[in-house]
């Protein structure tokens, strides 16, 4: 007996020891940090929009974390760890973020706000993957909010999930005249030097409304810090056009409905920029802006919509179609991730994001919160949208066409 209690004495404290050394090991094994960045502009007139795109990305983040995580390449979990840039709606400021993230152990960054920025930015990434003469930054940058045309093409490192304003205003605008066929002419308004208004006007609104059969009658310009806008009313005024059309953000878009009004300018109809269906537009004009109509890719219309919008409201944010684009990347790259097999360490950091990118570039369908995505070759997105008017200090479904 005193001999196998002996061999039981010796045995026993040697298995403990080999517990004690496995037991911290064990946490480490089990649970890994996936780092995002998200930037855009937090400060500044468009602040909200930079604002918006955290809350939701945290709350997607958190939504994902508690769901279980994501599934690393060799079993491991990965939680999802967001950290927000405010690059200020300004390009050398975005750039300058941007190299900063790809320091980090970031694997991909989000954004940003801006299409000004998002131009530029796109042009310091390598333009064509795997060209070793191309030293521009190999680095997968996934845009939520910068949406105007044709960004991604710039680098093959570039993706976004923004809605095709092509597409939506050429649709939309052929229903407005097939259910008001007395209307016959238009006449737009535009912030001049903001990058995404300017384009959604000319290459977009003003050619898809004279495709619709609408005469254009011209245009009033105004400046993005702009306060004051009698002269361009009064300019709308004269043209006495059944459709006013305004592309600008809802500072503006607010400060022109307003003036509107007091100048007694009623229009048969409004039209707003895809931007401008925010809260933002109602906390400023609601009264003004009734009745104005806009295409968006995001509406509380579909229980994983309502699900996203009150997550971010619950952090302080607010989905739109900008914001809500953000819960789509981060659940896509969670995909992506499990997908191709990414280890998140800091000695895969450089094969990660690569793997990301390439994940990326192979989507030819996504989730979205209203329905499927369609992918292009060119790494933009062909989202499902409805329309959408003020009604009541409100944003209601006006018409649904992909039901």
């Amino acid at each position: 007996m005193q001999r196998k209690l002996s061999a039981l004495t010796i045995v026993g404290p040697a298995i403990a020891a080999a517990g004690l050394l496995a037991a911290p090991l064990q946490p480490l094994a089990m649970e890994r940090t996936v780092h995002i960045a998200g930037f855009g502009a937090k400060s500044g007139v468009v602040r909200s929009f930079g604002v918006n795109t955290e809350a939701v990305m945290l709350a997607a983040a958190k939504h994902i974390n508690e769901s279980g995580g994501v599934k690393l390449g060799d079993g491991t979990t990965g939680k999802i760890k967001v950290s927000f840039y405010d690059d200020r709606c300004n390009a050398e400021e975005g750039i300058s973020v941007l190299r900063r993230i790809a320091t980090t152990e970031a694997l991909v960054a989000v954004g940003p706000t801006c299409s000004n920025v998002a131009e530029p930015l796109f042009g310091i990434l390598q333009k064509k993957v795997g060209d070793d003469k191309d030293t521009g930054l190999q680095f997968p940058v996934f845009t939520d909010t910068a949406i105007k045309g044709g960004l991604a093409k710039i680098s093959e490192w570039a993706f976004r999930n923004v809605p095709n304003e092509m597409e939506m205003y050429r649709q939309m605008f052929k229903w407005i005249k097939a259910q008001n066929p007395d209307l016959k002419t238009v006449f737009g308004g535009v912030e001049e030097d903001f990058a995404h208004s300017r384009f959604t006007w000319y290459k977009v609104m003003k050619t898809r409304s004279g495709d619709a059969g609408y005469e254009v009658l011209g245009e009033a310009k105004w400046l993005l810090a702009d306060t004051n806008f009698t002269t361009q009313v009064r300019k709308m005024r004269k043209a006495k056009a059944d459709v006013v059309a305004i592309s600008a953000h809802p500072f503006t878009t607010c400060g022109v409905l307003k003036e509107m009004q007091r100048q007694r300018v009623k229009p048969k109809l409004l039209v707003g920029l895809t931007s401008s269906s925010s809260l933002e537009t109602l906390q400023g004009c609601a009264k003004q802006a009734e009745g104005i109509i806009i295409p968006t890719s995001f509406a509380p219309v579909t229980p994983a919509a309502k699900m996203a919008a009150e997550a971010a409201a619950k952090l302080g944010g607010s989905a739109d179609l900008h914001s809500a684009a953000a819960w789509e990347i981060v659940n896509i790259l969670k995909g992506v991730i499990e997908g191709q097999k990414v280890m998140a360490k800091a000695d895969t950091l450089k094969a990660d994001r690569r793997k990301i990118r390439d994940g990326l570039a192979n989507l030819k369908t996504t989730g979205g919160l209203l329905g499927k995505i369609q992918r292009t070759d060119e790494g933009e997105a062909v989202k499902p949208y409805v329309y959408v008017h003020a009604k009541a200090g409100e944003w209601a479904v006006l018409h649904n066409p992909i039901k």
